[in-house]
């Protein structure tokens, strides 16, 4: 537009809270102008985005599914093998409830170490995902995380305590309910059937 402004380009120190800025900039505007803010110039990477957010949700739980079975499976085995063990403790007077709780803390550390290690594990490889990136794209000498395709210079990593925690509990009452069945199974074991071939 001749002798007048045809576009006001704002800095914001606070890019994540921008909607509220936009509101009141918007207000302030002569009628026949827009204002528009970047999470709307690129709508389509930001969907993308979160749609790739919500795929990666779903395979971690997905893993998280698979390592409770594997608990499930090695708890069974472990309960298949101490029959007879189980069965002398009932024999003395240990209780089923007793024995399900045994059973129950076993499967629950099991899952509560794992947790943590995978925890401590995520966390130091979000705080060195830059490093990671370089050594990576050295060894292979190929650009892993190319600008011109993903529209970013650095591969982005943000650690959000809500979604942490969230995985956190969801893996540890999967590991907590996986413990379930092979606890019962061990505070049912019959004394006397157990040991009539020992």
């Amino acid at each position: 537009l001749e002798g007048s402004v045809s576009g006001l380009e704002i800095y914001t120190s606070q890019p994540q809270s921008i909607a509220g800025l936009r509101e009141i900039i918007a207000a302030d505007l002569a009628s026949g102008l827009k204002a528009f803010d970047w999470l709307e110039r690129n709508s389509t990477f930001i969907n993308a985005l979160r749609v790739e957010r919500n795929v990666m949700f779903l395979i971690l739980t997905l893993i998280i599914l698979v390592a409770a079975f594997n608990i499930i499976s090695s708890m069974i085995m472990l309960v298949r093998s101490k029959n007879a063990d189980i069965a002398v403790l009932r024999t003395m007077g240990a209780s089923g409830g007793s024995v399900m709780r045994v059973f129950l803390m076993t499967g629950s550390s099991i899952g509560l170490v794992g947790t943590a290690a995978g925890t401590i594990l995520g966390l130091l490889f979000c705080w060195k995902i830059g490093s990671i990136q370089g050594l990576i794209e050295n060894v292979s000498g190929a650009e892993l995380f190319a600008a011109e395709i993903y529209f970013l210079s650095t591969l982005p990593a943000k650690v959000d305590p809500g979604e942490v925690g969230l995985v956190i509990a969801m893996a540890l009452g999967l590991s907590f309910v996986a413990s379930l069945y092979p606890a019962w199974r061990a505070a049912k074991i019959a004394p006397a059937e157990a040991l009539r071939y020992e």
